[in-house]
């Protein structure tokens, strides 16, 4: 569980709400969700800061005139103190950033791919769920896969003393008490217990790690007991993915992404920028590394290429689905990993290209990096050490203005060149 997001980054594996269009089953009277095996998180002992006590008497005033029952909002958040663990997830940022290559790997495992198949065809949900929303199963047993380990893993944090915190730190904190806000509603509504509410630090709940607001949009119930339950019931946990996907805009019949392989001289500066047919990347001599032919759907969709561990890496071509599992978790590593976990268990063969070795870069070199192409005249941006798609743009240029191959991969090689020029001081260097 990460983190993530993607959004009000969907942090961990969220994606933006969206409208759900997709109808649920005719409901039946609603079983009841038991409460979680744990029992309720515990206030911490120590008494909760004034600030703290002054945010939360404010947001009880707020709710309780947005229709909220004073007394219900007082005994859920009555003696609530702040988690200070939350906070410094919150703050923190890898001093190491783990290369792509790794990720990817790891994620896509034997025996990830081995489970996923068993869970697949031993289940009486995967055809169903399929059918209905038009998203591959494979697909979604990904996202299971690497939300919660198929359930196992679905965090243990009070989601509703997580948003209380976020709130009160305050660095995002009209998105903590919207979904604060709908932690309670579910509590209030829906039957759920709050010793269910419990998940990842940034408030992800259930198997397939949904905020608060997607429940309440996207959750489905699928095993028609009239409730969805993405806690316990692995066929609500995975048709509430496959609608949060659908109503994304999920293509049927479509490919996530292909992986290719480019001609010598090739101009790795059109990554992630220029979109075109597969027959019109064919003709700049961009071919299907499997040697098959295109599909008519995807013949008829536009892709852009990825590299995205440079020009010594795999290369893709990233079709619109690949785009819409980001709005799962806005992470080009996350899609990757999620697109070649269902490829391996649909029996497509792995990648005809291998992961280089990569060397973990610091936080340090991050900004550092970011800094130079910033004074360079190369805007990445933003200085904030995450190597998004702003700062691969402008490394590509900074390396094209170079003679490099602008592939836009940063590598610590780079990093030290790019110090250089800007007259950064090297890393370790005093200040």
């Amino acid at each position: 569980m990460r983190r993530r997001l993607l959004l009000p980054l969907l942090l961990s594996a969220c994606a933006p709400a969206v409208t759900s269009t997709t109808p649920v089953p005719p409901p039946t009277p609603a079983a009841p969700i038991p409460p979680a095996a744990e029992a309720p998180v515990p206030a911490a002992p120590a008494a909760a800061p004034a600030s703290f006590l002054a945010w939360k008497d404010d947001f009880i005033s707020r709710a309780t005139a947005k229709g909220f029952d004073r007394a219900f909002l007082e005994r859920e958040l009555g003696g609530l103190t702040p988690n200070d663990r939350i906070v410094a997830l919150d703050r923190k940022q890898p001093e190491f950033s783990k290369p792509i290559g790794s990720y990817v790997q790891t994620a896509v495992s034997a025996d990830r791919v081995a489970e996923g198949v068993r869970r697949r065809d031993t289940s009486g949900w995967a055809g169903p769920i399929e059918q209905r929303y038009g998203v591959p199963i494979e697909i979604l047993i990904g996202i299971w896969a690497q939300e919660s380990a198929f359930g196992k893993v679905q965090g243990d944090f009070d989601v509703v003393r997580a948003f209380a915190t976020l709130a009160w730190d305050g660095r995002r904190r009209d998105w903590a008490e919207g979904q604060l806000l709908d932690a309670l509603t579910i509590i209030r509504d829906h039957g759920i217990p709050r010793s269910r509410l419990t998940g990842s630090w940034a408030g992800a709940m259930g198997q397939t790690q949904f905020i608060p607001e997607n429940y309440l949009k996207l959750a489905q119930d699928f095993d028609g007991d009239g409730r969805p339950n993405i806690w316990t019931s692995d066929a609500d946990a995975l048709a509430s993915a496959a609608n949060l996907l659908a109503t994304a805009g999920w293509r049927p019949g479509e490919s996530w992404a292909v992986e290719v392989t480019l001609p010598a001289g090739f101009d790795y500066s059109v990554a992630e920028s220029d979109k075109l047919t597969p027959s019109e990347w064919g003709a700049r001599g961009v071919k299907r590394a499997d040697g098959s032919y295109w599909t008519a759907k995807d013949q008829a969709a536009q892709a852009s290429l990825l590299l995205p561990a440079g020009a010594q890496g795999p290369a893709f071509l990233l079709f619109p689905n690949h785009f819409v599992i980001r709005k799962y978790n806005n992470s080009v590593a996350y899609a990757l990993a999620i697109g070649q976990l269902a490829d391996r268990m649909q029996g497509k063969p792995g990648l005809s290209r291998a992961w280089p070795v990569e060397q973990p870069l610091s936080k340090d070199d991050r900004y550092a990096a970011q800094q130079a192409l910033a004074q360079l005249g190369f805007d990445p941006g933003g200085v904030d050490g995450v190597i998004g798609a702003g700062t691969r743009t402008a490394l590509r240029a900074w390396q094209k203005s170079n003679g490099l191959v602008a592939d836009g991969y940063l590598t610590a090689e780079l990093v030290g060149r790019l110090r250089a020029q800007a007259a950064l001081p090297a890393a370790g260097a005093p200040q």
